[in-house]
């Protein structure tokens, strides 16, 4: 086996360990987009029940 063989080698056995920190990077953003998707929504709902609760005690 020369150089370039081992080196082509090398190369192979990278690659996929870079596409797979890609996508776990995305994943990780995704999952952050989801929070704060999740705690907007809750928010939304948080005030909509206040104003319920505000409208029934008058």
């Amino acid at each position: 086996m020369d150089q370039s063989d081992l080196m082509s080698m090398l190369d192979l056995e990278s690659r996929p360990a870079k596409n797979k920190s890609k996508k776990r990077k995305w994943r990780e953003i995704e999952a952050i987009q989801d929070q704060y998707r999740l705690r907007r929504e809750l928010a939304e709902l948080d005030l909509y029940l206040d104003e319920e609760l505000n409208e029934s005690e008058i």
